[in-house]
């Protein structure tokens, strides 16, 4: 079947997975000390997800981001990735980490044919790695980065930015492009759950401070990633540097997305609580029962976020982790 389109002529194409809300690390933006964990009974099996995904794949979709919290913690994890692998149709099976666990499993990674990992990484420094996380787990963070260097996976580094934290350390974390098939991804903080509470960084002050220090940058026009990301080459450096601007830079006219959180609930959009569960579907119903729903939430994808305009306007009370990050 070919790729479905919602109501605004966008091609929804790509499902960003949430497996698990829980997460080895405790980032500020994310996860705050006291989040309650969703009881076992209510997250999705591993089956269940594989089966919403074959079909998802019936009605369209072709590249999955399988995210957390931190989806390493699931056990089965990597199964899961073996079975989303061997649904027909499904062109492409990424991942999102925070890296700290991703050592023991780069191979593993690599013999199912995962098609890229993300790395969640906001800083080199460790103390500061410390206080945005809550743990002292850089140095795994960089190992399990090193591991899959290895096996020749496509990595890019996703690093969000705070005001007074480490708002300058855009100039380490570009350096791990210098001479590594690495592309560094600046984010702008999201207003969602904890996010709310920090100021987000604009990604043309940070591009415009590189500008600074290197020159003006070719933008890269060749695609690289599912995702709204714009690329730029800085001379001599082997990697890329890219910009997700939800804020400054929206973005939503292009959006090729729906997520799926970890207890069943399809989300259209990020900004809001709107949701459609797949949960009573997939549990009792039939496959054409989630094609349905799948299709309806794709019907209900709104025309933007109001992420820049009225905030009160954001209904999505969750954490991130809760989410799907």
């Amino acid at each position: 079947m070919t790729n479905r389109t919602d109501p605004y002529g966008r091609t929804i194409d790509y499902m960003r997975v949430s497996i698990i809300d829980r997460c080895n690390l405790r980032c500020r933006y994310c996860i705050p000390e006291d989040i309650q964990w969703l009881p076992p009974k209510e997250i999705l099996t591993l089956e269940e997800i594989a089966e919403i995904c074959r079909q998802a794949a019936a009605i369209g979709i072709r590249k999955i981001k399988i995210t957390g919290g931190e989806p390493l913690v699931r056990k089965g994890c990597l199964d899961l990735i073996h079975m989303i692998k061997s649904i027909p149709d499904i062109e492409q099976v990424t991942l999102t980490t925070n890296g700290t666990l991703l050592t023991p499993c780069a191979k593993r990674l690599s013999q199912e044919g995962l098609n890229a990992v993300n790395v969640s990484l906001d800083t080199l420094d460790r103390e500061k790695y410390a206080k945005i996380t809550g743990r002292d787990a850089l140095a795994d963070a960089l190992a399990g980065i090193a591991e899959m260097e290895k096996y020749k996976i496509p990595l890019k580094i996703n690093a969000v930015l705070q005001q007074g934290v480490n708002d300058g350390d855009w100039q380490t974390l570009i350096q791990l492009a210098k001479d590594r098939d690495i592309s560094v991804r600046f984010i702008e903080m999201m207003p969602i759950g904890h996010g709310r509470q920090f100021a987000s960084i604009s990604n043309e002050d940070i591009l415009e401070k590189i500008q600074e220090q290197y020159g003006p940058l070719e933008k890269v026009q060749k695609i690289l990633g599912n995702g709204p990301a714009a690329y730029f080459h800085i001379p001599g450096f082997r990697g890329d540097v890219g910009f997700i601007s939800a804020i400054h830079g929206k973005f939503c006219h292009a959006c090729n997305r729906i997520r799926l959180t970890a207890t069943g609930q399809l989300k259209p959009c990020l900004c809001y609580e709107d949701h459609i569960s797949l949960k009573e579907a997939v549990r009792g119903g039939s496959p054409a029962d989630v094609q349905r729903l799948l299709l309806a939430a794709i019907a209900q994808k709104p025309a933007g976020h109001c992420f820049t305009q009225n905030r009160e306007k954001i209904t999505e009370k969750k954490e991130m982790a809760q989410i799907g990050g």
